[in-house]
């Protein structure tokens, strides 16, 4: 449904932005052949036989001849914890060096997009928000004060300045926190780029098995620039390159270490998809440079599994 003149001013510039992109996918979504989400019947259901006609939706019944009942705020149906990482490396690249999204950018309107698609569910909503510590700890909820509360969240975000290098990011306590909090069969969605700052590999992969071991479905989206992180394309001179988790420097020149370096985040991306196969975590890439539609559909296909 387009949104219409009069809400404009009542919307918040990420809202309204996350809206439109939400509504050009689901757009797309009725004249492919993906049938995996019902995107007309997503705020029905089904009519039983036997129950009150009185919320049946007479139009949806003239132009498909079904019969189904709208849906209410008691019948949300899933129950959704939002993660998003905010330290300092998730502010690469530097907004004065480069055009178009950084990765926490790329991560906050994914994250206002899944809350409209759940809104349009009528699920509930739940976000934290971490870098050196847990800054935000919304519980779910589905009603419509909680879900524009989120979005002020997200976009006291997009307002903000990296964290000071060297302070780290506390990922592996944010997931730790989120299993013991969120509840019982939650599909928790994670968005950050896994750096934590340090070595501790396993540490991170125990977080994610705790979440698994307290029944959450988990889709992790690996928020990353490709073109600089993964695969060192940049110029053919020297760079001095900083941790922005750490502070630590290295000078080098990426034609030297290129191809060691790719061997080395490879391999840190393989030992990712191991583990998140082991755990039942479904792993993708979000990169930063490849639009929306990707993790959106990969957002919906998981929750058409699960409902």
């Amino acid at each position: 449904m387009p949104i219409q003149q009069q809400h404009l001013q009542a919307l918040s510039a990420l809202e309204f932005k996350a809206r439109q992109v939400v509504e050009g996918f689901l757009a797309g979504l009725h004249k492919s052949p993906f049938h995996g989400f019902s995107v007309e019947f997503a705020e029905h259901r089904a009519y039983n036989s036997g129950e009150s006609t009185r919320h049946i939706d007479w139009k949806l019944f003239a132009r498909t001849d079904k019969l189904f009942v709208k849906r209410y705020e008691e019948e949300t149906n899933l129950r959704c914890e939002l993660v998003l990482d905010c330290s300092s490396s998730m502010y690469f690249p530097d907004k004065d060096r480069v055009q178009g999204f950084n990765k926490v950018e790329f991560g906050v309107h994914a994250a206002a997009a899944f809350i409209q698609l759940l809104r349009k569910q009528r699920d509930a909503v739940g976000l934290t928000i971490f870098s050196d510590a847990v800054k935000v700890a919304e519980r779910a909820r589905s009603n419509a004060t909680h879900l524009r509360h989120l979005m002020d969240h997200l976009e006291t975000v997009l307002a903000s300045t990296a964290p000071a290098r060297g302070q780290g990011t506390r990922l592996v306590k944010a997931l730790h926190d989120i299993a013991q909090r969120a509840h019982r069969r939650s599909l928790v969605v994670i968005l950050s780029d896994m750096l934590d700052g340090t070595d501790e590999e396993d540490a991170i992969f125990d977080a994610l098995q705790h979440l698994r071991f307290n029944k959450h479905d988990i889709i992790l989206f690996h928020v990353v620039d490709r073109k600089h992180e993964l695969e060192l394309d940049l110029q053919d001179r020297p760079y001095t390159f900083v941790d922005v988790e750490t502070g630590q420097e290295v000078k080098a020149h990426p034609a030297e270490v290129r191809e060691a370096y790719r061997a080395a985040m490879e391999a840190r991306w393989h030992r990712l998809k191991l583990k998140c196969g082991q755990y039942r975590i479904d792993l993708v890439e979000a990169d930063i440079h490849a639009g929306f539609e990707p993790i959106l559909m990969q957002f919906l296909n998981k929750r058409s599994r699960m409902y």
